[in-house]
């Protein structure tokens, strides 16, 4: 199995299996798996380029967009737009680090713009608190990355 392969089973799970009342993900963090979903006013496309200028007028580096339903139609399948955007700073990502080494696997932090099967676009990313749950690292540098947050609401808006 390729990796572009893995990576759409496991968009292709969160979005079938995160499914709420109104028929998309909840807006919440759910089942305590981490993740917080909001909703976006805007197609998928838009709301990556809203977060897209957020980042570059903050100075957070933008390390890599990956377009799930693009990579998707090239294999002759179909899903609904899908994006993924991978992003963060070494200034805050590296003291978390220092302190908890296994966020390594969790940093850069990411933000997933989806569709669901009702047109309705849906930005989530992995909850700070449930970040600093699982890594154990200290209260205080919980700052460095509760910025995405923000950064999806802003998005959304």
């Amino acid at each position: 199995m390729t990796l572009s392969h893995l990576a759409l089973l496991l968009v292709g799970s969160v979005l079938s299996g995160a499914t709420g009342a109104r028929g998309g993900p909840d807006p919440v963090v759910g089942k305590g798996e981490g993740i917080v979903t909001i909703p976006s006013n805007h197609s998928v496309d838009q709301t990556v380029e809203k977060i897209k200028g957020i980042l570059q007028s903050n100075g957070i580096t933008l390390f890599a967009l990956v377009d799930h339903s693009g990579e998707a139609e090239k294999v002759g399948m179909k899903m609904p737009p899908t994006k993924l955007l991978i992003f963060g700073s070494p200034k805050g990502g590296t003291p978390l680090m220092l302190a908890a080494p296994s966020i390594a696997i969790d940093l850069p932090l990411k933000i997933l713009v989806a569709e669901d099967a009702h047109g309705k676009v849906w930005i989530s990313y992995n909850s700070p608190e449930y970040l600093k749950q699982r890594h154990g690292f200290p209260q205080e540098l919980l700052q460095n990355i509760a910025v995405v947050g923000t950064l999806a609401a802003k998005a959304g808006e």
